[in-house]
């Protein structure tokens, strides 16, 4: 299985126990799965998690 997958995966999966039931639940499920697919993909193709951890530590200053 692929980190794209895996992540797809999880990121549903995390949607359904937070939020279950009704139409925004499916897309909030749909937008985490995408998330999780992306970050995996990234990572599937050369990324780094040190690239993924600076870009979020610029965006909190």
């Amino acid at each position: 299985m692929s980190r794209g997958f895996i992540g797809m995966v999880a990121g549903m999966a995390l949607a359904f126990a937070a939020h279950f039931g009704g139409f925004g639940a499916f897309l909030l499920v749909a937008a985490l799965g995408a998330a999780g697919y992306a970050a995996g993909a990234w990572l599937d193709g050369g990324g780094r998690m040190e690239d993924l951890r600076e870009r979020f530590e610029r965006g909190r200053r």
